[in-house]
């Protein structure tokens, strides 16, 4: 099993081609961005990724935009979803992820919307797959649990950092509900998150050595599901971004951090990481 890396155009302020540029002399293999539903930006997209010869991962978010709209109807995300797999059609990514459903939804809510968005991408022939994330029902551990014993096909892109701050604490003891995880692991999106934030202010600081760790083993985890269930490739993204996400100094609003130098640093991090783990006798 190999691993690739893709390169989270969130946070970045350039064009497409720059963008996939950094991506290329950084060693990445591709981009991941949220599917552009304007006809001049996903030719825009679609040439930069040509031109510089990038796979790409599309996002969509559904029933708003990282937080849903509190009284937005499965319908609603629904809607958004299948306008984002009419994009995948002309940018023909290599799977799409889903950030859907709302955590507010009674579980029978949240299965209804799964299964139509399931059958939605089966009829698209799109790979959909959900994102652990705050505000939407696979929000934390257990609700994630309940839901992939009802719908064993459902994949997911695992970013823990959000359950941290969910949980208010490191995931090491929840092997259980990890385990279970890492069998419907597809994707990662690697963000080091904390009990009081979903992103440490820099992932390189002695401070916050722990919660590296911990994160770190929990990847380890979804990479021997996957090594076991036949994956040839692992994909990853650093992803650590703006949107308060970045920790600024008070009364200036001064990033504490270069979002890019730091992702480009979670990259040769984890590709170390990856190659010492892939190494380790089994």
């Amino acid at each position: 099993m190999r691993l690739e890396l893709f390169k989270t155009l969130w946070g970045h302020a350039g064009s497409y081609a720059e963008a996939a540029a950094q991506a290329v002399e950084a060693g990445f293999a591709g981009l991941e961005a949220t599917l552009p539903v304007e006809a001049a930006r996903q030719r825009e997209l679609a040439a930069a990724l040509h031109d510089q010869g990038l796979a790409y991962v599309g996002e969509v978010y559904t029933g708003g935009w990282y937080v849903p709209e509190r009284r937005a109807p499965p319908e609603r995300h629904l809607a958004d979803l299948g306008q984002a797999l009419a994009a995948a059609d002309i940018l023909v990514p290599r799977f799409v992820t889903c950030i859907g459903g709302c955590d507010a939804w009674p579980l029978d809510v949240s299965l209804r919307f799964f299964e139509d968005a399931l059958a939605m991408a089966e009829r698209t022939g799109h790979t959909l797959v959900f994102e652990t994330h705050r505000s939407r029902t696979l929000f934390n551990p257990w609700v994630t649990v309940e839901v992939l014993r009802r719908l064993p096909e459902l994949r997911l892109t695992c970013d823990f950092s959000h359950w941290c701050v969910v949980c208010e604490r490191a995931l090491d003891d929840e092997t259980e509900a990890i385990d279970l995880v890492a069998r419907h692991a597809h994707h990662i999106h690697c963000r080091v998150g904390y009990d009081q934030g979903p992103q440490v202010p820099h992932p390189a600081a002695p401070e916050y050595a722990g919660w590296l760790a911990s994160h770190q083993r929990l990847w380890e985890t979804l990479w021997r599901s996957q090594r076991e269930r036949g994956y040839a490739v692992t994909t990853l993204t650093p992803e650590f971004g703006p949107d308060g996400y970045l920790h600024e100094l008070p009364f200036t609003a001064m990033p504490v951090a270069d979002l890019w130098q730091v992702n480009r640093w979670m990259a040769t991090t984890e590709r170390a990481h990856f190659q010492a783990w892939r190494d380790r006798p089994a």
